[in-house]
C-alpha cells in the first residue's frame, strides 16, 4: 500500500471515522471501511488503541494510558501508536486533523 497522509504527530487530533462498521471478534477489531469496502484487523492492544480512540482524540493521553496499563516505555508506545494511526489514516479508518 502507498502512503497518501502526512506523518501523524502528537500534536495532532485523531478520531475513529464515522463511515466505519467494526465488530469484536475474540478480543480483536474488524473494521471495514464503507467507502472503498476494505477490511482491517487490529490484534488486542489495537483493539485497545481504537477503543481510547472513540473515549478522547488527545495522543499524549493514549500513550499515558497505554503506558500504565501495559507498563511499557512511553517513547515505544507512542513510535507504535504513530505507526498504526498512519496505517488507519492511509485506510480511510481514521481522520487526523
Amino acid at each position: 500500500m502507498t502512503s497518501t497522509t502526512a506523518a501523524v504527530t502528537l500534536a495532532n487530533r485523531v478520531r475513529r471515522n464515522g463511515d466505519i462498521l467494526m465488530q469484536e471478534v475474540g478480543g480483536e477489531m474488524v473494521l471495514l471501511n464503507l467507502d472503498t469496502e476494505q477490511y482491517f484487523g487490529l490484534d488486542p492492544i489495537g483493539t485497545r488503541i481504537w477503543a481510547l480512540l472513540g473515549e478522547r482524540d488527545d495522543l499524549p493521553w493514549i500513550i499515558d494510558t497505554l503506558s500504565a496499563e501495559y507498563d511499557s516505555d512511553p517513547a515505544c508506545i507512542r513510535d507504535d501508536l504513530l505507526a498504526l494511526l498512519h496505517e488507519l489514516a492511509d485506510a480511510g479508518l481514521v481522520l487526523v486533523a
